[in-house]
């Protein structure tokens, strides 16, 4: 009988990263929870219409993932999407000037924040319909299998989610043809306003896929160096024709679902003790104690990126927006 493992990361692992490695992983990490902070400013100032997912919080995540990835991946994703597209090496600048409507952005304006896509770099959304991002990951994998480029789909989607009927046909077929793809469930223990534990008879995401004969785990998603190491052998794995798996990142927002939300549905002690989590933190502490970073390395790391959102920001706000020209291209019958 399957079983769903449980990963139990352990940080003095064969793995190991050298000052550079983790300089970078804070680099990215930084840039993405600047970036959102900046984000939110704009949407608070009616810069950014339409609605406007943060992922402040779950950087460790995205980040992490990235880590383990090679060219060819393929990653996809839910309207919580800005973090997961900047890793893929996308222009930060065409995306903030993509949530602000403008010309210079990553879909010249007409995509928005829930909508983001940068074929390019193999990053296929951005999706508005919740769980939709699963269906498609599994017909991105199913490609590539077809194809037999060792590709690797990284399919993202939320605690919500989860609970989504089209969900379990993906699993069903991505595991009937053997894909490619790791379903990774970014538990940040609420779907808009309605706790996991409200909404799930079963809180161990990781084991949804076991009637399927996809092994689940799961993964402390606030610790960048956990993701990185629990997760190696697992895309290796998937990598070299084991199938399908599923991973559950056990992480958490610090904003609301949206910016419209204003997420009374927690308490204030909850949050901060959630904060004494931070991945940022976690990282720094770890790179202070393993690796002898200095205080002044990290401090260079924070003006840069500070520096890099600010110019980030300001090409986005001098964009022109789109031409009228522009309303009927890009639209296919």
């Amino acid at each position: 009988m399957l079983t769903a493992l449980k990963t139990t990361t352990d940080k003095s692992s064969s793995m190991k990263f050298d000052s550079k490695q983790l300089l970078s992983f804070y680099h990215d990490m930084l840039l993405i929870r600047r970036f959102e902070e900046k984000a939110g400013q704009l949407y608070g100032m009616g810069l950014i219409g339409g609605f406007c997912h943060l992922y402040i919080g779950q950087e460790a995540v995205a980040v992490g993932m990235k880590a383990n990835m090679q060219q060819g991946d393929r990653v996809i994703t839910t309207y919580r999407d800005h973090g997961h597209m900047i890793v893929t090496g996308s222009d930060p600048k065409a995306i903030m000037a993509e949530l602000l409507g403008r010309s210079t952005g990553s879909s010249k304006g007409k995509g928005g924040s829930m909508h983001l896509f940068d074929i390019e770099r193999n990053f296929f959304g951005g999706h508005g319909i919740v769980g939709a991002s699963v269906p498609i990951g599994a017909g991105l994998a199913f490609a590539d299998k077809y194809l037999g480029n060792k590709a690797v789909t990284f399919c993202y989607y939320g605690d919500g989610a989860a609970h989504q009927g089209q969900v379990y046909e993906a699993y069903n077929m991505a595991k009937l043809w053997n894909l490619p793809i790791i379903f990774i469930i970014e538990n940040n223990k609420y779907a808009m306003g309605t706790s996991v534990a409200r909404s799930s008879a079963n809180l161990e995401l990781h084991k949804r896929g076991l009637g399927f004969d996809i092994p689940g785990y799961k993964i402390n998603g606030m610790d960048v160096v956990e993701v990185i190491q629990g997760t190696k052998q697992i895309i290796e794995d998937v990598r070299n024709g084991k199938g399908p798996v599923i991973v559950e990142m056990d992480t958490y927002r610090y904003r609301g679902h949206s910016m419209s939300d204003p997420a009374k549905y927690r308490s204030k002690d909850e949050l901060e003790r959630k904060k004494e989590q931070d991945p940022l933190i976690n990282l720094k502490n770890y790179m202070s104690k393993t690796a002898s970073i200095k205080d002044e390395e990290i401090k260079k790391v924070d003006d840069e990126v500070k520096s890099q959102v600010n110019e980030v920001v300001e090409f986005a706000k001098n964009s022109p927006e789109p031409d009228e020209s522009e309303l009927m291209t890009d639209i296919y019958n």
